[in-house]
């Protein structure tokens, strides 16, 4: 009797434990192995062989070379370069309006949308 309620009580722990683990959301290159393990499992699930091998690639990358503060720069810099495509996007949008062609202008409003999208991510990519 002892050694089953010790062994419930172990396993009630180790339940609030991970159940604890997973309420903190993963950030950073915790976040990213996590990201592409969710992957290769669906991968693996579907029998997606060449998709598996690529994901095993791209783990075995993040877990040697990937870093929180080297992800937070990549991730720094892609909002910056962002930021000036929309400018760039912006700019072109002034002079197709000044110019007046309707074909002109109605692309580089979609390009300036697509533009801010990429933007948006990026931020939101910086925030994780």
């Amino acid at each position: 009797m002892f050694r089953s309620s010790t062994l419930m009580a172990a396993l009630l722990a180790l339940g609030c434990t991970a159940t604890l683990l997973a309420a903190e959301p993963l950030t950073g290159c915790a976040a990213k192995q996590d990201a592409i393990q969710r992957q290769l499992e669906e991968a693996r699930a579907h029998g997606n062989d060449n998709q598996v091998a690529g994901l095993q690639t791209a783990l075995e990358k993040v877990r040697t070379y990937c870093t929180d503060a080297g992800l937070a720069q990549q991730r720094k810099q892609r909002v910056l370069d962002a930021e000036q495509d929309v400018s760039r996007r912006e700019k072109d949008l002034s002079k197709a309006m000044d110019k007046g062609d309707a074909q002109k202008i109605e692309k580089r409003k979609n390009k300036l949308a697509e533009a801010r999208a990429e933007l948006e991510q990026a931020k939101r990519e910086l925030e994780e």
